[in-house]
């Protein structure tokens, strides 16, 4: 049994052309008319796999193929089709389609699993539009926070009335919750994001596991002045003392030499933002990630050491305020035994990494057990329009994937 290679190519090329920038790139914010175009090309391929889709109250696509005995907790396959401000076509777009292409091979060959198979494409897992993402697949396991509905994008637009405009009821969130134990495993392909498999001319992984990110957002707070009259010694400067900090997030990510440790600043707001004032408040996020929990522990600790440090140097106020906090997660040995074996089975020596970023299955991975399949990306560029899978590469995971659900189902 395999899948249909074809029909696949042609969903990714259909889907690439929703929020098109340039000739490769993507923008498709979450929550929004885009995102909804896309919802709603995918449902229409999800019914035509046999399954019955809806919207739920937390902006994630739902499709749900009925099994034999649909009080047995379901599988679950997805990822998102929301994309980066400067994104490719792959990114999370792979793990909806290729669990859509599972699906319909399922339902093209006659089987009607025991337990039921649902297809998500969980709501924002970016984060890049409200600074805090997996907000569908948190949000269904009733892992929200305190305020993230009132977080605002840079347009001032909240997450509560981005949700109401998307057609949400914020008001319905229990129902949209899934029950203890009612998601028997969980399942995402993505690409790689990294160039492991590409150095390796090998196209699947098996992951390992995810590593735990700690996202900050930083307000620095200085005193404005004219850059023409206030002397160097006095002065309060926000964005020198941000300066020093990211380069410090950079220091601190890099002593171990070839450890997984990544840091980054990847926004940095000024104000007033004037070439001729001194910067008054620096508003900058801060992403630090390591599949190593005790070393990320010890890290942060050093990075809030040298924030004091440095602005207490330059007679600076901070906040710190905590968006993300995940420890590093592991898949499942019987998931991943059974992935390999499926490699093996289509004479392919699959490599076993760890995954960096993260994905909506940290979130899953504190309600069930986990299994991940990479695919190979092109020089391991992602979250920019150059970022490449090729077409056999995808179909080569979702064939594994087909094999790995059919296993699952056995259980």
């Amino acid at each position: 049994m395999k899948i249909n290679a074809t029909r696949l190519q042609q969903h990714f090329e259909a889907m690439s052309l929703i929020g098109k920038i340039g000739e490769t790139g993507t923008c498709r914010p979450a929550h929004t008319e885009l995102e909804k175009q896309g919802f709603d090309i995918a449902a229409s391929w999800m019914r035509d796999a046999g399954m019955k889709t809806h919207i739920d109250n937390f902006g994630n696509l739902i499709g749900r193929l009925e099994g034999k005995n649909p009080n047995l907790p379901c599988l679950m396959m997805g990822s998102h089709l929301d994309s980066q401000p400067y994104g490719g076509r792959f990114d999370g777009v792979a793990g909806v389609l290729c669990a859509i292409e599972v699906v319909a091979t399922l339902t093209e060959n006659n089987i009607q699993p025991e337990r039921s198979i649902e297809v998500i494409s969980f709501a924002d897992e970016e984060g890049w539009r409200f600074n805090k993402g997996l907000f569908g697949s948190r949000g269904i396991l009733g892992k929200l926070e305190e305020g993230e509905l009132q977080r605002a994008d840079k347009d001032g637009i909240t997450r509560e009335q981005a949700l109401k405009d998307f057609g949400c009821d914020i008001t319905k969130f229990k129902a949209s919750e899934y029950q203890p134990g009612s998601i028997f495993c969980f399942l995402e392909l993505h690409i790689e994001q990294g160039p492991v498999l590409d150095l390796a001319h090998k196209p699947i992984g098996v992951v390992s596991g995810i590593s735990g990110p700690l996202w900050w957002t930083v307000k620095l707070k200085g005193m404005a002045g004219h850059t023409g009259s206030v002397p160097m010694p006095i002065r309060k400067d926000a964005l020198i003392g941000a300066a020093e900090i990211i380069v410090a997030v950079n220091e601190i990510a890099t002593q171990v030499p070839g450890a997984p440790t990544v840091g980054t600043v990847g926004t940095i707001q000024v104000f007033p933002a004037s070439r001729n004032i001194i910067p008054e408040e620096v508003i900058f996020t801060v992403d630090l990630r390591d599949i190593d929990l005790d070393r990320r522990n010890r890290y942060e600790k050093q990075l809030r050491d040298r924030i004091e440090s440095i602005t207490k140097k330059h007679q600076l106020t901070y906040e710190i305020s905590e968006d993300t906090k995940s420890d590093p997660r592991y898949c499942a040995d019987w998931i991943k035994a059974i992935i390999h074996q499926q490699c093996e089975d289509l004479k392919l020596e699959a490599v076993e990494l760890m995954s960096g970023p993260f994905h909506d299955a940290l979130a899953l991975s504190y309600a069930c057990d986990y299994g991940m399949i990479f695919v190979r990306c092109k020089d391991g560029i992602s979250h920019n329009p150059l970022e490449f899978a090729s077409y056999e590469d995808l179909a080569i995971g979702t064939n594994v994937m087909l094999g790995t659900v059919i296993e699952i189902l056995k259980k």
